[in-house]
């Protein structure tokens, strides 16, 4: 091997092997080393949900149900970068409600009817509640006015006060 070397450093090469041999694994004494750049900190945001509008959708569907020959379909999912999964949902959207099934969907809880309902009857209890105290009042006014008049001696129409109860 060291004949190699010699053979190698004698011929007539105007670089040695050794100098060879540095260039190739980049250890160069020579050359001052390169900072690398540092990474950028600062963090990417996620990917986001794509949201597909209901004129999106049901063009979409148009488009499907219009595709005749073979492999048709699968071009328009390519080209459009959706799944088949989402003409699958489309499609049950579609069916149970046209306009209602394509619109986007809220997201979380969905609204219980049963707390509608127990607010309704909360609301009209507390309305009867208060019924229940003006009529009071108001009996408690025909009451006084009864009682002043047999007073004064006043002779009161009992008629007319059966009319306005």
């Amino acid at each position: 091997m060291n004949n190699d070397i010699e053979s190698k450093s004698q011929s007539g090469s105007s670089v040695g092997f050794l100098e060879e041999a540095r260039r190739a694994t980049g250890d160069n004494p020579t050359e001052l080393p390169v900072p690398t750049p540092t990474p950028n900190p600062e963090v990417h945001p996620g990917a986001t949900r794509r949201r597909f509008t209901a004129r999106y959708k049901r063009s979409i569907l148009d488009q499907v149900d219009q595709c005749k020959n073979h492999g048709d379909i699968g071009a328009l999912l390519r080209r459009e970068g959706l799944y088949s999964s989402h003409l699958t949902n489309w499609r049950r959207q579609r069916d149970t409600g046209a306009l209602a099934g394509l619109s986007a969907q809220k997201r979380g809880r969905k609204p219980d009817p049963a707390a509608a309902e127990r607010l309704e009857i909360a609301k009209l209890k507390k309305e009867n509640e208060r019924l229940q105290l003006k009529l009071k009042k108001a009996h408690t006014i025909i009451e006084f006015q009864k009682k002043l008049s047999e007073i004064l001696e006043i002779p009161m129409d009992t008629s007319e006060m059966d009319k306005t109860s």
